[in-house]
């Protein structure tokens, strides 16, 4: 067992002054594999110092000096995917398909967001102004446990491209990846202060940090009560948010999808990265008129999908991060049936063949309406709803009607039909036939799923604000 005992300020790996061990278990097997000291809003403010400190001189370099940061991260990070990807298997048991995405998007981040700054203007002339874009200031970035290394090297990304210095704190639960990670953008020899990373509660660094009058942006990936909380401590200094938060997506089958390609994809919507996702398709809209073949269909692709451990690639579903999430996901699959919904397939406890490990049972419920909690609040976890409608208006009406909007999906065979009702839904991105990821398109929620935008060109200039000079 190993203890994790270093923080990052100021180019320099030190110990924290906080003293609270955490520890890190194995979520396959539920034993504990190491500790992390986690740092305190004493860390936090040194870290916020430091970078205040590197922003003048940062915030003045050329957009090629930037572009060659963002290459020197990614030479810096690319090589550590092996490492990086065993870190996820151990501490988050993540299946490999999405290790392996992960692993390969922590470095290619970098490269996007040089791809976007070599065409990023940051002046024009409105009328008889001159207008600037101007980098924010220092920026606080507080990442999730579902996917650590790819929030930090996304969020990091589009600060350095911007000009702006950042201290990350990421999920005190993900430690051992991010000291892998840490340790890989130290080499790319970026200015002292410029990236920072704490360790930390998030009622402890994190709210130092929201609250701190020398952070001029917060960007946060988490949950929807979180990011309130993160929005209150933000007014009482001004700071600019971007909040990415929670989802409930809908996945709307429409009635002309080809069945035997839909619901494949319509299962691993919603179930990519065992459930624990905020993109998940875990609201399944299937047309009356075809709903027996979609039921027997669906059961039959969630039988196929193989739980277990990520040393498996067969696996597609791994285990819940911790006890309090498989419990979580447990008390839903309990509600759901209290609610009066049947199970189409899964249930509670863990699936056959695995006594240890923090594994769910695949589920799928039937018999449910949009006003049923396990449709309206996000469990998490692998559990799908599947909600019958009968024409396309009410499809559309029942996908709506949700607080949230990060993500949906629609399946169709004619891309025509299928880009017109994408149209009518209110959602931040929208997934036609499983289309596959686009890094530079911008990422964010509608409603209460979130504020602003990440990645490509909306992300970089959610770190800027423009200046007008008037002569």
């Amino acid at each position: 067992m190993h203890t994790l005992d270093r923080i990052y300020i100021d180019g320099q790996f030190v110990t924290p002054h906080g003293e609270e061990l955490f520890d890190l278990f194995n979520p396959a097997t539920e034993a504990l594999i190491g500790q992390v000291r986690l740092g305190d809003a004493q860390d936090a403010r040194a870290a916020v110092a430091a970078a205040k400190r590197a922003f003048p001189a940062f915030s003045r370099t050329t957009k090629a000096e930037r572009i060659a940061m963002l290459h020197r991260l990614h030479d810096a990070v690319a090589p550590h995917a092996e490492a990086l990807a065993a870190a996820m298997v151990a501490e988050y048991g993540a299946p490999a398909y999405f290790v392996d995405f992960s692993a390969r998007r922590s470095a290619s981040v970098f490269l996007d967001m040089a791809k976007t700054l070599e065409d990023f203007d940051f002046s024009q002339t409105i009328g008889r102004a001159e207008v600037t874009l101007q980098p924010l200031g220092v920026v606080a970035a507080i990442t999730p446990w579902n996917s650590n290394y790819g929030f930090i090297c996304g969020k990091l990304a589009g600060a350095i491209a911007a000009g702006c210095t950042i201290v990350v704190k990421p999920s005190e639960m993900s430690a051992t990846q991010t000291d892998v990670l840490m340790r890989a953008l130290h080499e790319a020899g970026l200015p002292p202060g410029v990236f920072n990373i704490v360790n930390g509660r998030g009622e402890v660094v994190g709210a130092e940090l929201t609250s701190h009058p020398n952070v001029a942006k917060v960007t946060f990936t988490g949950s929807t009560p979180v990011g309130r909380a993160i929005l209150r401590a933000a007014s009482e200094t001004m700071k600019r948010v971007t909040l990415e938060l929670g989802g409930k997506g809908p996945n709307i089958i429409l009635e002309d999808a080809d069945l035997e390609t839909a619901i494949p994809t319509v299962a691993m919507m919603g179930f990519g990265n065992s459930g624990q996702a905020c993109v998940a398709g875990t609201r399944i809209l299937a047309p009356r008129s075809r709903l027996p073949e979609i039921l027997e269909r669906l059961k039959t692709a969630v039988a196929a999908l193989k739980v277990g451990e990520a040393t498996d690639p067969s696996v597609m579903i791994g285990p819940m991060v911790s006890q309090k999430q498989w419990d979580r996901v447990q008390s839903y699959i309990r509600l759901g049936q209290e609610e009066g919904a049947q199970l189409l397939v899964g249930g509670e406890g863990r699936p056959d063949g695995l006594d240890r490990g923090w594994f769910v049972r695949p589920t799928v419920f039937v018999g449910v309406n949009n006003d049923m909690r396990i449709a309206r609040e996000e469990i998490f976890g692998p559990v799908l709803s599947v909600i019958p409608y009968e024409d396309e208006d009410e499809a559309i009406a029942i996908a709506n009607d949700t607080t949230y909007g990060l993500q949906a999906y629609v399946a169709s065979s004619d891309l025509d039909h299928a880009r017109a009702v994408a149209d009518r839904l209110e959602s931040g991105r929208v997934v036609i036939n499983g289309a596959p990821h686009e890094p530079l398109a911008p990422f964010g929620g509608f409603k209460q799923s979130g504020i602003g935008r990440e990645y490509g060109r909306f992300g970089l200039e959610a770190h800027l604000e423009p200046r007008a000079v008037l002569a």
